[in-house]
């Protein structure tokens, strides 16, 4: 009888083993990605204020605003993951710092593409406006408002947040780890983020869309640049998967909830870890890697970046190697 129990024991713990270097594994080589993603994020933003013509142009400084919310967001992000991997636990005013952040650079994402397709729109259809329109002022206060409606829902939801009785909890310490689903206590908070989340999506897919449509009829007019309206067509239609892409981080924590609630731990981890690097990450890297291959001002100045890096890195390990003999 005590062989079997000793047999027992020795199989869950061999299970349990299995489980944490799997666990282990993971979440290095998720970590690793995310360096990797946040490495050409980095360079990309950097890339776009090398030379004054990034700096001049509109396109170039919505699509740096897009970057930058998109890296932070990444960065916020794979924190969280880190955090609930080594299972730390946070109070509930760190965590509704952090989580709040994130909200911000959520909502900074759609607004960006909106503003970046309406630019689109102006280029193709209003060609003779577009310099009048489309100025380096008119830039800045799109970019202060796209801010400026993210910061206020950011403000709503903490005043939201801030109704719950706090003082009637044993302790701020949080006992699950620290989501966006843990944060809003309060039904309310919960409902509104829903309302929000719903309306700016549906507002920036039709706002997308409506210039799709605008820029798709105007290119069969004899008096547009076909090759232009066949490239801004393109763009919008990227704009359209990048916007459902950012939606579909939306409903990650939703998804990761019925998800544990159906299978077992193992496999709910082994799917919640592949969702997460294609419906977090990966939709964070997306803009970089669109217009780093498409557009060929940036093409070439990055390929310069990595040529220059990667001949750095040569450099010093040939040196290394001569100090070492």
């Amino acid at each position: 009888m005590s062989y079997v129990t000793q047999s027992q024991t020795n199989f869950t713990a061999g299970l349990q083993y299995r489980g944490i270097l799997e666990v282990l594994l993971s979440s290095v080589l998720i970590t690793v990605s995310c360096c990797v993603f946040l490495f050409f994020n980095g360079l990309m933003l950097h890339t776009l204020r090398s030379k004054p013509v990034f700096c001049e142009t509109a396109c170039y400084i919505l699509l740096y605003n897009l970057i930058f919310a998109d890296t932070v967001q990444m960065l916020l992000t794979q924190l969280l993951y880190l955090l609930s991997v080594c299972r730390i636990r946070l109070t509930y005013p760190v965590c509704g710092f952090l989580i709040m952040i994130t909200t911000l650079t959520t909502g900074i994402s759609p607004l960006t593409l909106v503003v970046m397709s309406l630019e689109r729109y102006v280029a193709v259809c209003c060609p003779l406006r577009h310099a009048a329109i489309i100025t380096i002022r008119n830039t800045a206060l799109a970019i202060i408002i796209v801010w400026s409606i993210s910061s206020l829902n950011v403000f709503i939801q903490v005043i939201l947040l801030l109704t719950f009785p706090f003082e009637d909890l044993e302790s701020l310490q949080m006992k699950d780890f620290c989501s966006l689903t843990h944060v809003l206590l309060n039904p309310i908070s919960d409902d509104y983020d829903k309302a929000y989340t719903c309306v700016l999506f549906v507002s920036a897919a039709v706002a997308v869309t409506c210039s799709y449509i605008g820029v798709a009829i105007a290119a069969k007019s004899a008096s547009t640049d076909k090759t232009s309206a066949r490239k801004a067509r393109n763009t919008l239609l990227l704009h359209l998967i990048q916007l459902g892409l950012s939606l579909s981080s939306t409903i990650h924590n939703p998804l990761l909830t019925e998800i544990s609630k159906v299978l077992d731990r193992v496999t709910a981890l082994r799917i919640l870890n592949v969702l997460y690097v294609f419906m977090m990450l990966l939709p964070r890297c997306l803009s970089p890697l669109i217009y780093g291959i498409r557009d060929q001002t940036i093409r070439g100045i990055l390929v310069y970046h990595l040529c220059c890096r990667a001949k750095t890195v040569s450099d010093l390990s040939k040196g290394q190697h001569v100090r070492l003999r």
